[in-house]
């Protein structure tokens, strides 16, 4: 029989995650990349972005192209693709209704992790029609250093007045997972665009293909106070 874990709060990524918006920015990035010349296995570059807050990206454009590499120019092509594409809608991922359900029925405190800024999971957040849900929104404007670093984590983790250890942290990038392990938390990962790798596979209590089988996993380990998911 497996113990069940002493679960006080869940912390929830957004893009990839609850958000189906980690496609969206990369084809985005891919293609005002290819308008500006950049060619040369642009795919396996924006993949590896995926999960990293912004300014990470932009140093590994820097590091990859110079310098000189037109970081402004390439900027504004991304927003302008991103926003057409959202300008459709931003669908939530699959299961993300019937867990914020469940969390809310049970009265289980939970909080939006992202490496976004405030400014985007704000917007992004009200685009999917689930920004009242959360009372608790940490973003890369909150810390010096942004996932993979733990910090968001733990920040998240004190606002509750918790350990990170008694708090499930959700994700679906290897970054992220890395960070929600450097801080403690019970990580669970659902990949989105980007395969797991091993040693997050080893670092996650499950790996799980989406955000309805999260909802069993808590409900198979996970209780909050007297209150089962």
């Amino acid at each position: 029989m497996t113990a069940p874990w002493n679960i006080s709060a869940v912390l929830l990524d957004m893009d990839g995650t609850l958000l189906d918006t980690e496609r969206v920015y990369f084809d985005s990035l891919l293609a005002a990349l290819t308008a500006h010349g950049f060619t040369d296995d642009t795919t396996t570059l924006c993949q590896a972005m995926v999960g990293l807050p912004g300014p990470d990206c932009e140093a590994m454009l820097h590091a990859r192209y110079g310098e000189s590499f037109p970081l402004a120019e390439v900027s504004r092509a991304f927003v302008s693709n991103r926003d057409e594409i959202l300008s459709a809608g931003l669908p939530l991922k699959s299961g993300a209704v019937e867990l914020l359900d469940a969390l809310q029925a049970a009265e289980c405190p939970m909080a939006i992790v992202t490496s976004s800024s405030l400014r985007t999971a704000d917007a992004h957040l009200r685009l999917a029609g689930i920004r009242h849900r959360f009372e608790t929104l940490l973003t890369r404007d909150d810390v010096a250093c942004g996932k993979p670093s733990p910090d968001l984590y733990l920040l998240a983790a004190s606002r509750f007045g918790l350990k990170p250890e008694a708090c499930v942290a959700v994700e679906d990038s290897n970054h992220g997972v890395t960070a929600a392990h450097a801080a403690g938390a019970i990580t669970i990962m659902v990949p989105d665009m980007v395969t797991p790798t091993e040693e997050s596979r080893a670092r996650c209590a499950a790996v799980v293909p989406d955000l309805g089988a999260v909802l069993e996993v808590l409900r198979e380990r996970g209780c909050f106070g007297s209150r089962s998911f």
